[in-house]
């Protein structure tokens, strides 16, 4: 018998945790026009959970950062689990996201948008649906179409357990 290969052991697999809010108003949805490598797509607002944060404090965050309104995340839409090949580089990466819907609030005219983010733009689901290969990944489609079928989970289905926001021990 062959002893296993302890190479592959020595570094544990972790999938990029993101957020991403799916805020929805008059029958059109909130999406972000964005720099990527591969050209220029859309995507929810969306982006990473930060050390110290919980998911739905990252989503408001996040949503705050790319679309200069406030959000409030009421719902769990759902959680996702993706992975992307970058094709110039061949980074291979797997995304575990968890999408939230919720009320948008107040536009702050007076704040810039995050870098990368080159304007919102409301979108009906047709037009979400027609642009799909612009789409930054698969799940913003998925998330909305989730959305849309009334696929709602309560907030209290996530759990951050105070060791994650409290400041570290000195």
């Amino acid at each position: 018998m062959t002893a296993p290969d302890n190479r592959a052991m020595d570094t544990r697999w972790k999938p990029s945790v993101t957020v991403a809010a799916i805020i929805e108003q008059e029958g059109k949805f909130l999406l972000v026009e964005e720099h990527t490598p591969e050209g220029l797509r859309f995507n929810n607002p969306a982006g990473h959970l930060d050390p110290g944060e919980s998911p739905v404090s990252a989503c408001a965050r996040e949503a705050l950062e790319e679309t200069a309104h406030t959000f409030t995340p009421t719902g769990l839409v759902g959680l996702y689990l993706s992975r992307f090949q970058r094709a110039a580089s061949g980074e291979d990466i797997t995304y575990l996201r968890l999408a939230f819907c919720g009320e948008l609030g107040l536009l702050d005219p007076t704040r810039q948008l995050d870098k990368g983010i080159v304007r919102t733009v409301w979108m009906t689901p047709d037009e979400l649906r027609a642009s799909a290969v612009r789409h930054r990944s698969p799940l913003v489609l998925r998330c909305i179409e989730d959305h849309l079928a009334g696929q709602r989970f309560p907030l209290s289905a996530i759990y951050t357990d105070p060791t994650v926001t409290a400041p570290l021990p000195r």
